[in-house]
């Protein structure tokens, strides 16, 4: 039995339990969208761009743990959608992009709404490939969701010819796929395993080190219950967050450039930094040559070439985090860290997380606003000072989540992406906690909230700035803040040194441009205001919210390590 390509589309994603995809039409693909239309069965959401599109997937993805599935025509289409591409390679989110391409006979020839978009993009894909054979297509198709899901997850793209679409050929869709070239690693090297565990076992100062890639693992029963065994204080990357309890006694905090004072003195002064799921990229090391010196490392992670990249060790184990655990777990004795525990606690307590009460209202306070309203939620954010803020201050449960772009650090990332998180889960408060500069970035897909009926929270930190740079400039580049004040004219002095009341008012109005789209828009100037605010939103869900929080622009993100200092070098003040 032959069928077109356009139908074997559709049956293989719903052979694969897609049931939404995020999809934006043109005129390669309409091939397609027609077929997804007469089918009924898989959710076509419609965003207002494309790059807006493949976010909302990637939230999709980060809140269920699913492929996210994207579909966009060729040229500016395909080219629009890089961006989350990179985002989602640097966070191993796993999507597979379908892009419309010219039929076969006009490839090469310039013709309209032409890219080579494999090409493009074959650094920040696992997998990508233009489809030359209908032949071919089921199994194609079966090998991106393959690759896409296991593994070190991550990106596939698959270039579709629009006569690839109408071409007749094979209906089978094939139920599993052999690649020899992939080969994911499904074993554990047992003896390199128990050297690692044995230097943990016999560390006077151990700590563990957890980054994203436990959870990507979907690992965080098995990396609790280890951690509870052995004793050992456990301090985790931005990306990490969440895998233990915020409130748990053996969780110190983040470490890194932003990372709580505690974590970054324990990591300086342990003797065993056991480390999992983590790439040690710069932003967690500083200084490569000072970073954890008094320490043996282990590290265990799925991807060989992520270890010893960055950091070199001294027992390297290459595993998929889970399966590491559940041996880890078999093994773990307690171990007396009682006095380890103490020294870090004087260190939080030298130097507490803590900003000024004294100055108004302060994104400290508004995320203990959050933590007392919402019990349960999933956190979004998008990326700058307000993602820093987030990620210090709010509480995280077994009932909270956290999605935020770390390895690519994608401003615009945090609102679609809440979006996608929502649309995949309509029961579950979403709340996006964003900036003035980089909501604006793609705040066009309210309008795709709005029609979606999704009531996505938004809690929109309003300084004035691009927050992280212009605190760079504070720092380090004498106050000249160049290109980073989102509210200065033409007409404004050529020097400015920050805010004063002659300054032209703020565009837009974040309030009526709320209202203008059927939401809720709330603004919110005094501390005593935060919690009436996020009750109000709470209540609200027929609408999204947005709550625009006025905060000072001389507000900084402490502590701090300048780019490529030791970690130890913090500025706290």
């Amino acid at each position: 039995m032959s069928v077109a390509g356009r139908e074997l589309f559709v049956k293989a994603l719903m052979e694969e339990g897609v049931d939404t995809i995020f999809a934006y039409p043109g005129g390669t693909v309409t091939d397609l969208f027609d077929e997804l239309y007469k089918q009924g069965t898989i959710d076509v959401v419609l965003p207002r761009h494309e790059q807006g599109l493949i976010h909302a997937a990637e939230g999709y993805a980060k809140s269920t743990g699913k492929v996210g599935v994207c579909l966009v025509t060729s040229g500016p289409g395909a080219t629009n959608i890089m961006t989350g591409l990179a985002d989602a390679h640097y966070d191993n989110i796993p999507l597979v992009c379908f892009t419309g391409q010219v039929p076969r006979d006009l490839i090469g020839n310039d013709a309209f709404q032409e890219v080579d978009i494999v090409g493009m993009t074959r650094s920040i894909t696992k997998y990508g490939v233009t489809v030359h054979d209908r032949a071919e297509l089921g199994k194609i198709i079966k090998m991106a969701f393959h690759i896409a899901s296991t593994g070190k997850p991550g990106p596939v793209l698959i270039d579709l010819p629009k006569d690839i679409q109408t071409a007749m050929g094979p209906a089978e869709y094939p139920r599993e796929v052999n690649i020899r070239s992939y080969k994911p690693i499904k074993t554990v090297h047992i003896g390199q395993l128990k050297k690692g565990y044995k230097l943990l076992e016999d560390a006077k100062r151990p700590l563990i080190l957890a980054g994203g890639g436990v959870l990507t693992a979907k690992a965080g029963k098995e990396f609790k219950e280890f951690v509870e065994k052995v004793q050992v204080p456990v301090v985790t990357t931005i990306m990490g967050k969440g895998i233990m309890p915020t409130n748990h006694p053996l969780y110190v905090g983040n470490t890194g450039m932003h990372g709580k004072y505690a974590s970054n003195k324990a990591v300086s002064e342990c003797d065993v930094l056991f480390s999992i799921g983590t790439r040690f990229n710069d932003r967690i090391t500083g200084d490569l040559n000072e970073f954890a010196p008094k320490a043996k490392i282990v590290h265990i992670d799925v991807d060989t070439a992520s270890i010893s990249r960055n950091v070199v060790v001294d027992i390297p184990i290459v595993s998929d985090a889970k399966l590491a655990l559940t041996h880890l777990i078999e093994w773990a004795e307690g171990k007396d860290t009682v006095e380890w525990q103490r020294q870090i606690k004087e260190w939080d307590e030298e130097n507490p997380l803590e900003m000024s009460r004294d100055q108004g209202m302060t994104p400290q306070m508004i995320m203990e606003g959050v933590n007392k309203v919402f019990e349960e939620a999933i956190y979004v954010t998008d990326v700058g000072q307000h993602q820093m803020w987030a990620t210090q201050y709010l509480d995280i449960t077994d009932k909270h989540r956290m999605i935020t772009s770390g390895g690519l650090g994608t401003m615009g990332f945090g609102f679609p992406a809440a979006l996608g998180a929502k649309i995949a889960n309509r029961d579950k408060t979403v709340i996006c906690v964003t900036g003035d500069g980089g909501f604006q970035m793609n705040m066009q897909e309210m309008a795709t909230a709005v029609v979606q009926e999704a009531p996505v929270i938004v809690l929109l930190l309003n300084n004035q700035y691009l927050g992280m740079v212009r605190q760079m400039q504070q720092l380090f580049y004498g106050e000249r803040y160049e290109a980073t004040c989102l509210r200065r004219r033409r007409s404004c002095p050529a020097k400015c040194k920050g805010p004063s009341r002659l300054c032209p008012p703020y565009e837009p109005d974040f309030i009526k441009w709320a209202e203008s789209y059927g939401a809720l828009g709330i603004r919110v100037e005094n501390a005593e205001d935060i919690e009436a605010a996020l009750l109000q939103a709470k209540a609200n869900i027929d609408t999204p919210t947005v709550i625009e929080f006025m905060i000072s622009s001389d507000q900084l993100v402490l502590p701090m390590v300048k780019g490529g200092n030791p970690m130890s070098e913090m500025i706290l003040k």
